[in-house]
């Protein structure tokens, strides 16, 4: 039997929808914080460390385990370090525990100066989940400015410092998240499943001290009116993104944070108890789908006007990617497009890579969309599309 007096994670993830939790437990010492793991994992009990909620999707089911989410929230500039080579913007090592809001350590670091991360603007989500999706946008990810991530490694039950050649970043991927799928995102989950074999105590980036930095997206130099490859200030680049995110309807309803179950968790930009009309594009997982890796033979039977862009396969060979938003459009899916007229969930009024939850939406009514968009991309390209939030009790197939 649930109790009342945990949250559902319909109050804890931005898609608004999931079952009530068993146990809520939210610790804000690093020795609170191992010891809600640990007794987890020695109970027997399934384990999900949650962040923001922003990526996931979970069951309407009870979840009969343990959600532990870190309140833990500092950030600390550790030191400053010789240029790499003469002329070049001094370097600096900024370290943030796990439980940080990612756009609260963004604005932190815009606000210091420090660059290499204010494109990464208005991302929901925490520090700690930032690295285990890798995120990225507008021309810049995660794990290209990380320098190392403390671990609770549950395997050994020590604490482990992973530097970036054992981290394996690449597009949405990290050995962190690996470690929750024997065989790549949404394949049979490992024993640790839903969350990684290592959980993220506190993450260490490593930022240029300058106030200016290159613009290398060209929607993001439209935006400022410039050439992709100049370099502009930070705090121009941030506010350009958030315009973008936001006109995307991508930025997280602040709204939520009126939530007791949400109230405290950030410091940037919190709505309490807001009269405003609620943005229902706003009620997501961000983007739905990654954009698909392909072989450069499935990308000579795109149409032309097809996005491409340079990638690699998880092998390491030369390979495509293309947008998913641009394939799910062109297979007949429009801005706004529900199964039924009834349904209460649909892709987001803004953009067609955002499934959303229209107010009443059940975790099915978004599995049921989801699983017509994939399969309707499929049969128009024959490129199967991957989810990009974590499945808890859910399955599209």
């Amino acid at each position: 039997m649930m109790t009342q007096n945990t949250p559902r994670f319909a109050d804890i993830t931005t898609m608004g929808v999931g079952g009530h939790i068993a146990e809520f437990i939210e610790p804000d010492s690093r020795p609170g914080f191992l010891e809600a793991i640990i007794m987890a994992d020695v109970s027997g009990k399934a384990l999900c460390v949650i962040g923001g909620g922003s990526n996931m999707l979970v069951s309407d089911d009870d979840f009969d385990g343990v959600v532990v989410r870190d309140a833990r929230r500092q950030i600390s500039v550790l030191d400053e370090a010789a240029p790499v080579e003469e002329g070049a913007a001094p370097l600096t090592s900024v370290s943030a525990t796990a439980g940080v809001h990612w756009d609260d350590f963004v604005d932190y670091c815009v606000r210091m100066g420090l660059a290499g991360v204010e494109a990464l603007s208005g991302i929901p989500g925490t520090v700690g989940a930032s690295v285990v999706q890798n995120i990225g946008a507008y021309g810049q990810e995660v794990g290209s400015v990380v320098s190392s991530v403390e671990v609770w490694d549950r395997e050994t039950q020590t604490v482990r410092t992973l530097l970036p050649e054992e981290l394996n970043f690449s597009y949405r991927h990290s050995l962190l998240k690996n470690s929750m799928y024997t065989a790549g995102a949404h394949s049979e989950p490992t024993k640790y499943f839903p969350s990684p074999r290592y959980i993220v105590l506190e993450v260490t980036f490593t930022l240029m001290h300058s106030s200016t930095n290159t613009v290398d997206m060209a929607q993001l130099a439209r935006s400022l009116d410039v050439e992709v490859g100049e370099r502009f200030h930070i705090a121009d680049i941030r506010r350009a993104v958030l315009d973008i995110r936001e006109a995307k309807g991508v930025l997280e309803d602040t709204q939520r944070y009126a939530n007791p179950w949400m109230q405290g968790t950030t410091d940037n930009g919190v709505i309490n108890g807001s009269s405003e009309e609620t943005d229902r594009d706003k009620w997501s997982c961000g983007s739905f789908f990654m954009n698909p890796i392909i072989s450069t033979e499935q990308a000579e039977r795109l149409p032309d006007d097809a996005p491409r862009f340079s990638a690699h396969d998880p092998e390491g060979n030369p390979a495509v990617k293309t947008s998913a938003a641009w394939l799910i459009q062109h297979a007949g899916f429009a801005p706004g497009y529900r199964v039924s007229s009834n349904s209460q969930a649909s892709l987001s009024s803004k953009h067609t890579l955002v499934l959303t939850n229209r107010g009443a939406a059940q975790t099915s009514d978004i599995v049921e969309l989801a699983r017509t968009i994939r399969d309707g991309v499929e049969r128009t390209f024959g490129i199967r599309l991957v989810p990009e939030p974590v499945f808890i009790g859910v399955e599209l197939d």
